[in-house]
């Protein structure tokens, strides 16, 4: 089968896309903004109650928030005042997640010269989430506490839409869960109210190529090693 330029195009957004950790300062057009996310609520969402809501940072109240949730992180009291609205990750970990997990996370100090013993080089890349990589752009998703799991899949298309149609204009973009159990710092400098569940966020902007982490590509597991066919 030939294929077409326009899913050469299609396929060329989704592949392209992988975690960005450094970014240029570069600002993003609110316009360009605005038809991203325009583009992303085409998301399909059960019986089209489309839960998903945005808050969108720049400038100075970025750089409020990103200042803010620094000095959380830093805390020594943090894992203990700052607590997940909902468990993004396992309880127990088993195969094949864990080697997964370990793999990325390994891949990326083992790129920054950071070896397992270097517990302060890696609390300070870990820090730089907080700083939203130095993106010129912050997202916070949000959905209404009364929404059920179903409508967390139906965010889920719409991130995806929103990260594909990023790349669709040349712009990059990392999906952060572990700013969530901030949410209580967020909320404060958001406004974001107390009925609506904080998903995740998401750094945008224009990659740094020149920084040695943005080469970490993750790799996929085959089609054949997560597909069954019945025929």
């Amino acid at each position: 089968m030939i294929e077409s330029t326009q899913q050469q195009l299609v396929d060329e957004a989704i592949t392209s896309r992988h975690s960005i950790r450094a970014f240029l300062t570069t600002p993003v057009a609110r316009e360009d903004i605005e038809s991203m996310l325009a583009v992303a609520s085409r998301a399909p969402s059960g019986s089209n109650t489309q839960p998903w809501k945005a808050y969108v940072l720049t400038g100075q109240r970025l750089s409020a928030l990103s200042d803010a949730l620094v000095a959380a992180f830093l805390s020594p009291d943090q894992e203990t005042r700052y607590t997940e609205e909902y468990r993004y990750y396992p309880d127990i970990w088993e195969p094949p997640y864990i080697e997964r997990r370990r793999k990325v996370g390994l891949g990326l100090y083992k790129l920054l010269g950071l070896g397992k013993e270097d517990k302060v080089g890696m609390k300070q890349q870990h820090a730089r989430n907080f700083k939203f990589f130095d993106a010129p752009v912050a997202m916070i998703f949000t959905v209404e506490k009364t929404m059920n799991q179903g409508s967390w899949l139906d965010f889920g298309c719409f991130l995806q839409n929103l990260m594909v149609a990023a790349r669709g204009r040349g712009l990059d973009t990392c999906p952060q869960a572990a700013l969530n159990r901030f949410h209580p710092l967020i909320r404060q400098h958001t406004g974001i109210p107390d009925t609506e569940i904080v998903m995740c966020c998401l750094a945008l902007g224009y990659a740094d190529h020149s920084r040695i982490e943005n080469t970490l590509i993750s790799e996929r597991e085959p089609v054949s090693g997560f597909t069954t066919f019945l025929d």
